[in-house]
């Protein structure tokens, strides 16, 4: 399984090793990166972490706490699957929170390619340089064009150019929305750290980020791309987990109201429903139903929001057809 490497040298020519037992930058005794503000003292065990993503709000179990230290530590690219609604796309927001650092969010979709995600060259300011040159009687050659001056650098690059101090966490979500070659065009970055711009070379990270890609496993993943990563499944939580995600994002609403949300959205995912709502569907029918003033969850609470909780026509009419009073529960 391959990693991305902490050791790597931005002082260093491209395919240089640094000295043999040379510890990285960051954790060198005395250096910048080794005092209280360092990712190892802000993700300092598993434990320590799980803590700090419930303080920011995030309730993780210790599998994906472990598996978020790791990722942070080693660093190693992490994959996230499980089905739409758990809390992928929440961690990577949560993580990039407790160690103070920026949040890099590259969208997938279907035909993402590098001009989208790596860089696009600013073809207007190169074109304006060349009439401002010819108007002084000069001509740019072509490497004076095709500099960082003219680039537009896109997620990928600009998680690699993060300065620091602390790695930027890099958020490639729904990578099973793009295509192979998307995920052949990744394994360099995965693996290394690093991005290969035609024009200006290979460009490496002097704090590779903490890279989370999320799956809703519409699409088998290749394994070439799950050989470069960790690997955590999110299920979805149960009853009383769910309870405490809702009352946290909606502190507002009574509490009985929270748990019968959970139970009539672990009901509903006992049917054949198109898209079983998950825990971000149960969160937005809460919110709708405080919204409405309502204390608990009845029929005609139920009836008047079910578009919160369930997206397709097909199964509002199965769960019209199957009761409210099924929906809403013992009371």
């Amino acid at each position: 399984m391959s990693a991305t490497d902490p050791s790597v040298r931005p002082d260093l020519p491209v395919g240089s090793d640094p000295p043999v037992g040379s510890d990285p930058p960051s954790v060198q005794a005395g250096a910048p990166g080794a005092g209280p503000d360092s990712l190892s003292a802000l993700v300092g065990s598993p434990i320590a972490l799980r803590a700090a993503l419930d303080d920011a709000g995030y309730l993780a179990d210790d599998g994906l706490a472990t598996a978020l230290f790791c990722a942070a530590r080693l660093p190693q690219p992490l994959l996230l699957e499980g089905e739409a609604g758990v809390g992928k796309t929440e961690a990577a927001k949560a993580l990039a929170g407790v160690v103070d650092t920026p949040l890099i969010r590259l969208q997938c979709y279907e035909g993402i390619d590098a001009a989208e995600a790596l860089y696009e060259w600013n073809f207007p300011r190169q074109l304006l340089a060349i009439r401002a040159a010819e108007a002084a009687g000069s001509r740019l050659a072509e490497t004076d064009l095709f500099t960082r001056d003219y680039l537009i650098g896109r997620p990928l690059l600009r998680a690699v150019d993060h300065p620091g101090p602390r790695p930027a966490v890099l958020l490639i979500d729904e990578i099973d929305r793009a295509d192979d070659e998307f995920e052949a065009f990744l394994f360099e970055l995965l693996a290394e750290g690093s991005v290969t711009i035609p024009e200006l070379g290979t460009l490496r990270a002097a704090h590779p980020p903490i890279v989370v890609l999320t799956s809703n496993r519409t699409r088998d993943l290749h394994d070439a791309l799950k050989r470069r990563c960790l690997y955590h499944w999110i299920d979805y939580p149960d009853l009383e987990r769910t309870t405490a995600i809702i009352r946290r994002r909606v502190p507002g609403a009574a509490e009985p109201l929270a748990h019968q949300v959970a139970a009539a959205v672990r009901r509903l995912r006992t049917l054949d429903v198109q898209k079983p709502p998950g825990v971000a569907e149960a969160i937005n029918w809460v919110l709708a139903l405080d919204l409405l003033g309502a204390r608990a969850l009845d029929e005609t609470a139920a009836a008047a929001t079910l578009g919160s909780v369930l997206k397709y026509r097909e199964d509002i009419e199965a769960i019209e057809e199957k009761g409210m009073t099924w929906l809403a529960g013992p009371r």
